[in-house]
């Protein structure tokens, strides 16, 4: 069901439990920027090899899905 608002639901979970740290340090503030971007590169690597692996039909998927944040007001279709 997750996958139909997003991509990859399970790096946003990450994204998001890194960033909603009740107390955010210079230390936490690193990490969260850090990892963020690690993610970020990773996504762009696994969907190099899932158009790889799936072609046209994951070109159509990404194209209608947003990567890690849900489209505001737009229905899944």
């Amino acid at each position: 069901m997750l996958y139909r608002v997003i991509r990859h639901p399970l790096y946003a979970g990450f994204v998001i439990a890194f960033w909603v740290a009740p107390t955010m340090t210079w230390g936490r503030l690193l990490f969260a920027v850090g990892t963020t971007g690690f993610i970020l590169v990773a996504v762009r690597f696994e969907e190099h090899d899932l158009v790889d692996t799936f072609g046209d039909d994951y070109r159509t998927y990404r194209s209608r899905v947003p990567m890690l944040v849900p489209r505001i007001g737009s229905r899944a279709r």
